[in-house]
């Protein structure tokens, strides 16, 4: 009897865990197996030698990323950036989930969420030509068009570093915020309208019922992403912080992060081992962030914690 019911499960639950395959092998060699070369942030890699004979140094390589008068801009602005797009990011993204939750019985619907979506789909070398043609001082669309009309001197937007903290979010939100509203809009799309319904009727308006409705059964969705993004913190995104700026020298206060200044170094230096050693306390404290977010979760709201 035991045997049929094993064997009776495993046909119930075999084509979830064909539909589950392909991701679990995904993950398995983009995120499992290449943790075996962990290893390598503690050598001296030498070609000559292999990686398997190259000397061990220790924690040699991890002191290239605090031994320099860098350091404390690179962890400034890979944490502020990563912050400001957590916090204002959830909250656009709720925003357009709402508002297109709304529009959701309108014809239009459909052309709007695509709309939201293909910033996404757009290459970081593709949009750093566009920013450019919005931003470059001899022929840019915002310097000749808006600046010089208005009698405004113009910027050059690739040599003042004041600007770029407030066009990096605003060009990350403008990419990111409508595909990252898709959760939310399937979120939204499965609550009961009857909840809605017995509110208007109770004469609550569209805000209340947003307010003491949509809002609190978002909740758990939203700590869940909210603590998936923190694991991240200490990364950043190289396009945005290295392309779009064009590189420029002059930038480097507000634009270099982690990524993008041991991509620079390893240009000249070329030492696989810094770079398997950035890597490895990028992940180290981003789990460490996600444990201690969820540890504050649990204390708080154990329903709402990842685990």
């Amino acid at each position: 009897m035991t045997v049929k019911t094993k064997s009776g499960g495993l046909r119930k639950t075999l084509p979830l865990l064909l539909l589950a395959a392909p991701g679990l092998l995904y993950f398995l060699i983009n995120n499992y197996l290449p943790m075996a070369g962990i290893f390598i942030a503690f050598k001296d890699v030498n070609y000559a030698k292999g990686i398997f004979g190259s000397d061990w140094v220790g924690f040699d390589n991890f002191k290239f990323l605090f031994q320099t008068s860098d350091a404390w801009i690179m962890t400034r602005n890979t944490l502020l950036y990563n912050l400001a797009f957590i916090v204002l990011g959830t909250m656009l993204s709720i925003l357009i989930a709402i508002l297109m939750s709304e529009l959701i019985k309108s014809a239009w619907s459909k052309l709007f969420q695509s709309g939201l979506v293909l910033p996404n789909l757009i290459s970081m070398v593709v949009l750093s030509y566009i920013v450019f043609a919005f931003l470059n001082a001899d022929s840019g669309f915002i310097n000749n068009s808006i600046l010089k009309p208005l009698g405004i001197p113009e910027i050059n937007w690739y040599s003042e570093a004041k600007y770029w903290p407030y066009l990096l979010v605003f060009i990350q939100l403008w990419k990111t915020a409508g595909y990252g509203s898709i959760v939310y809009i399937a979120f939204i799309s499965g609550i009961d309208k009857s909840i809605y319904e017995a509110a208007k009727i109770d004469g609550a308006g569209k805000l209340k019922q947003i307010c003491m409705i949509t809002l609190p059964l978002l909740k758990p969705t939203i700590i869940i992403l909210t603590l998936m993004s923190i694991g991240r913190i200490f990364n950043s995104d190289f396009g945005l912080f290295y392309q779009v700026p064009m590189n420029a020298g002059a930038l480097y206060s507000t634009t270099q992060t982690i990524d993008t200044y041991v991509y620079r170094a390893l240009m000249q230096v070329n030492d696989i081992g810094m770079s398997a050693a950035a890597g490895l306390y990028q992940s180290v404290v981003g789990f460490i962030l996600v444990m201690a977010a969820n540890a504050i979760v649990k204390k708080v709201n154990p329903e709402n914690a990842l685990f």
